[in-house]
């Protein structure tokens, strides 16, 4: 029986091994085929286009990639005015692009100032604070290794239900402010321009369409013929009426790739986004009254002739502004229910995020850890030395006693 089973065992491994090598080629072009599958399906998946930021519809050639990474924008208003100062960080290979972003009234389109932002994230960045540890870490002795505007002319509505009420060249940006009774003619202009949009914009415009809102049409010129559209676009700053602070989110439906929104708020009180419209729960980063300077205190302040809607913002005294950062991110895009619309906070309560710096605590600049072993054995040692000088001193000293009336040995 053990050497039928082992006869039996070893033709049917003869047999397994030759079929296995006939199966072996057809196998191997069955696996390359699915590797090849599987980077094809990775390649479209990373190519895939973003139709939309938060500001707006992003359009570009269908035949190129274009992905808004970041979104940051500045958002003040008085009651009656809104600013809208937005920077996009983008990447992909298209040279150009347009975006369209919807505003409740006509606007009125500057380019921003790149300053903006920087002193806003400066005013906004947490406060440093210092822990101290005890015990060395990695990197303290004894584990320390070595140191170590021209405007361009006016084109009349190039399709029925579209009007063009103005447009303008602001350094690298062609801007047209649109009008329409007719979702589908916005694709019908935009597509004159060169670009196509996908069929799901004009459903998602049709909202807006119905509240008789306006839009802005921006298309990125370069100044480069054909170089690729990536990193951070100049801001721009769009001033237009209205009743509420708003924030237009609902064409970020159209997005592929998760969205990330930072925006500044820029008003007498604290104030916070009513929902989360679909998105992660919005982060206060800040909150708290500053002093306008530099390029914030020309947003708050714009003159009569720069180009803002209505009379110029009233003086602000100091310390009047309250300055509110919010961060959101949006991991699932087509679940935005709307436009953000931002109330006042019940209570201006400040909010200010702080970061840790952590260092080895010291005494004189000795280590406390090593000061208080050092200190720790002195002790004991002392304690040591002590305890053996009494156990001299009471150490027993042998006494001869002589027996009673007997003389001691000779």
């Amino acid at each position: 029986m053990e050497r039928g089973r082992g006869a039996g065992t070893g033709h049917g491994g003869e047999v397994g091994r030759a079929a296995a090598a006939t199966l072996r080629p057809g196998a191997r072009r069955r696996a390359l085929l699915v590797v090849l599958l599987l980077l094809a399906v990775q390649l479209v998946s990373l190519a895939r286009p973003a139709y939309a930021c938060g500001c707006g519809a992003m359009v570009h050639d269908p035949r190129m990639t274009m992905a808004v990474h970041r979104e940051t924008s500045a958002v003040t208003w008085d009651g009656k005015t809104e600013q809208i100062v937005m920077s996009l960080t983008v990447d992909g290979t298209a040279p150009d692009a347009a975006w369209i972003m919807p505003v409740p009234h006509r606007a009125t389109v500057r380019l921003g100032d790149p300053a903006l932002f920087g002193q806003l994230s400066s005013l906004t960045e947490p406060a440093v604070a210092q822990r101290h540890y005890f015990w060395p870490r990695s990197g303290d002795w004894p584990f320390a290794g070595g140191s170590d505007s021209a405007e361009a002319p006016l084109p009349g509505a190039r399709g029925p239900g579209v009007g063009v009420v103005g447009r303008e060249r602001l350094g690298p940006f062609d801007v047209a402010r649109l009008t329409a009774t007719d979702p589908g003619a916005l694709r019908t202009w935009l597509k004159s321009e060169g670009f196509r949009l996908p069929a799901s914009l004009a459903t998602e415009l049709r909202p807006y369409v119905a509240q008789r809102w306006e839009y802005v049409a921006i298309r990125l010129a370069p100044a480069e013929t054909g170089r690729p559209l990536t990193g951070t676009l100049d801001p721009l700053r769009l001033s237009f009426a209205s009743e509420r602070l708003v924030y237009p989110m609902r064409l970020s439906r159209l997005a592929k790739t998760p969205q990330t929104l930072g925006l500044y708020v820029l008003a007498p009180h604290r104030m916070e986004p009513r929902s989360a419209l679909g998105g992660a729960r919005p982060e206060v980063s800040f909150a708290g009254r500053i002093t306008p300077e530099g390029a914030v205190r020309a947003l708050l302040r714009p003159g009569r002739n720069d180009g803002t809607t209505g009379e110029a913002h009233p003086p602000r005294g100091s310390g009047a502004t309250f300055l509110t950062a919010v961060e959101q991110s949006f991991p699932q895009p087509h679940r935005i229910t709307g436009d953000h619309e931002l109330r006042r906070t019940p209570r201006d309560t400040p909010f200010r995020q702080v970061r840790y710096t952590y260092a080895l605590l010291t005494v004189g600049g000795f280590p406390a850890w090593l000061l208080t072993v050092g200190g720790t054995l002195l002790l004991l040692l002392a304690a040591a030395v002590t305890l053996a000088a009494g156990a001299r001193a009471r150490r027993p000293v042998a006494v001869y006693v002589p027996p009673p009336g007997g003389m001691p040995p000779v």
